[in-house]
């Protein structure tokens, strides 16, 4: 099952990254949301969520197909860290950069409540889609 819940308007619900911008990336380098020339995509994923796991290799490839047009990055929900959270990129076989950390409390968003989750976010840090449950290839490039 997918839900589907876009987010349009002015305010500041809708827009992410007011206060900081900059987020670390467990790879090295950091991704600033607001002054990306592409979409951001944001997927929220746990060890533990068969879903999750089903739509790691659409992610994948969505970030190869697309690199011209977008960004794909991951949030790891359990809050792993480290070593932990490599070994578990790893397991999962994700090939597009994580975050270090959850930036939702600073956006003002409210928290994940179901996994998987994936924003797709444009380059000025406004919130266009919020994707609830496992999403396919297709199912994003319909909104691209």
């Amino acid at each position: 099952m997918c839900f589907l819940v876009g987010c349009s308007g002015d305010n500041s619900e809708s827009m992410v990254g007011l206060a900081d911008s900059q987020y670390p990336l467990l790879e090295g380098g950091t991704i600033d949301v607001k002054a990306h020339d592409k979409l951001l995509i944001i997927n929220y994923w746990a060890i533990w969520c068969a879903p999750c796991r089903k739509e790691i290799p659409e992610l994948n490839e969505l970030a190869t197909h697309y690199t011209d047009k977008l960004t794909v990055v991951g949030v790891n929900f359990d809050g792993s860290q480290d070593d932990v959270l490599r070994s578990e990129i790893t397991k999962l076989g994700i090939k597009f950069p994580s975050l270090i950390q959850d930036p939702r409390e600073t956006w003002g968003l409210e928290p994940v409540s179901i996994l998987p989750e994936t924003l797709i976010i444009s380059g000025e840090g406004k919130v266009l889609h919020r994707l609830i449950g496992p999403q396919t290839l297709a199912s994003i490039e319909k909104l691209l």
